[in-house]
């Protein structure tokens, strides 16, 4: 089959005996939130009620956002320190432009949304028809895709009709052809569940307060009540007054002016929000929906922003609770997925994680280039800055020795150079050398010099008897 005017692997039919994994749909095995709750009308619907809650969507967006803006880098991991492939390697376009309609970023965000909501992400390979190397990337939709298992233990997938992947219907497709990654998977390990599944309740409750409030302030403000008499009213009379209680007072007649009379009183029977500590019981839906997701309250801004100011120290928490176990299977997939050669590997560079906190990110560059752990033109590249002269070196402050040299330096007898300077040796006969050369007027030896000044200095500490001569 040639797809966007590509070549990839498929099978017209399943092999026999190939059956479907059970419960493979929607939401995996569940479309329920607790046992029973179907009976009661609480399902677990991924694109019906549940996404439209706030916190649900909140979370999804924030962790896809996240993720796809962390650009997947093609490494060189051959050499003593891992470097980006050239960028000529046939490995590079399946990561830059994954397919004809989505960019890299986008191409990311789906699959992140497609993996926490359905459980599982599904994307086709697309070859070239030469080579047979992955050149791109096709996202299918979970709903539509379905793992089958032979009776040798084979894997196949059964893709349904998709207009957009240009895949038609009854497609069944070689494990070898498709990228899945998949969430927990509590019952069969070719279906995940989606952490919907654990909140699916919570976040139905948080849509009924939220409705029943909706409702509440539809109507003014007011709750319901019920019109009471002082005697017994037959059936019908009871009915007439409900009617046109209901026509008068109801709707968008809230707040029109009532007259009762023969006794009639009219009492409110709603309970109101405060009993019902209506507030409390929507904190708690919104934290036990961040709880599955693993997100932190304040990154849905929701719950009390830490006092710590440490932006990196935060970031770090958020990385290892939440992100690093979805980006670690990404890495993976992909490595795998497009069937990388020995030698290289893919990651996402979560340099963009932090990438507005300038204040951390410079002080980390000092430091690296202080400690020898980076060039200083590598720290400015970092930067968006140009090279510089003598920037392309590893520098280090000679302040640090190894305790092997320290150890020489205090074996010596005078470990700091503190002895006194050798006495300059005795001047030598000139005439006892007969081939010595007298030296010209500037080039006076040193020791003529030395012997000049101390007779002055003799001279002058000594001055002659001049009295007595007279």
């Amino acid at each position: 089959m040639r797809l966007f005017g590509l070549d990839i692997s498929i099978r017209k039919a399943a092999p026999v005996g190939t059956v479907p994994v059970r419960g493979a749909g929607v939401m995996g095995w569940v479309r329920e939130p607790f046992a029973g709750g179907w009976q009661q009308g609480v399902t677990v619907d991924p694109l019906g009620s549940l996404t439209s809650f706030g916190a649900v969507y909140a979370c999804i967006s924030r962790i896809a956002g996240d993720i796809s803006k962390l650009e997947p880098v093609l490494l060189d991991t051959s050499g003593p320190v891992p470097k980006r492939a050239p960028i000529t390697s046939p490995f590079w376009p399946a990561l830059r432009r994954p397919n004809d309609y989505q960019n890299r970023i986008q191409w990311l965000s789906y699959w992140i949304t497609s993996k926490l909501t359905f459980g599982n992400a599904y994307h086709l390979k697309v070859r070239e028809t030469a080579r047979g190397m992955v050149k791109g990337l096709v996202p299918l939709d979970p709903r539509r895709t379905t793992p089958m298992v032979a009776p040798d233990g084979s894997v196949f997938y059964t893709l349904s009709s998709d207009d957009l992947a240009g895949v038609p219907a009854g497609l069944v497709v070689p494990a070898s052809e498709i990228i899945h990654d998949r969430c927990c998977t509590l019952w069969h390990p070719l279906v995940g569940i989606s952490p919907l599944y654990a909140c699916g309740l919570s976040a139905t409750q948080g849509l009924r307060i939220q409705a029943n409030s909706a409702t509440f302030f539809s109507n003014a403000s007011r709750p319901s009540g019920m019109l009471t008499a002082p005697g017994t009213i037959d059936e019908v009379t009871a009915k007439r007054l409900k009617d046109n209680w209901e026509e008068n007072y109801s709707g968008q007649n809230i707040g029109r002016l009532a007259i009762l009379g023969d006794g009639l009183k009219y009492e409110a029977m709603t309970i109101p929000a405060e009993a019902s500590q209506m507030i409390e019981q929507l904190s708690w839906t919104v934290e036990d929906v961040a709880r599955c997701f693993f997100m932190p309250l304040y990154k849905i801004n929701s719950g009390p922003m830490p006092t710590n100011n440490n932006v990196e120290a935060l970031e770090v928490q958020y990385y290892t609770g939440c992100l690093q176990i979805l980006i670690e299977s990404i890495e993976l997939c992909l490595r795998e997925g497009l069937e990388v050669r020995d030698g290289m590997s893919v990651e996402l560079d979560l340099e963009g994680l932090a990438r507005m906190d300038s204040a951390a990110k410079i002080d980390m560059l000092g430091k690296a280039v202080g400690g020898a752990l980076m060039k200083p033109d590598e720290a400015r590249g970092k930067l968006r800055l140009d090279p510089v002269p003598g920037g392309d070196a590893v520098y280090l402050q000679q302040q640090n020795y190894s305790l092997a040299a320290l150890a020489r330096r205090d074996a010596q007898a005078d470990p700091f150079g503190r002895a006194p300077a050798p006495q300059p040796s005795a001047p030598q006969d000139s005439s006892d050398d007969e081939d010595t050369e007298s030296p010209d007027d500037d080039e006076v030896p040193e020791t003529a010099t030395r012997m000049a000044a101390d007779i002055t200095l003799k001279l002058y500490q000594e001055p002659p008897a001049l009295e007595a001569m007279a």
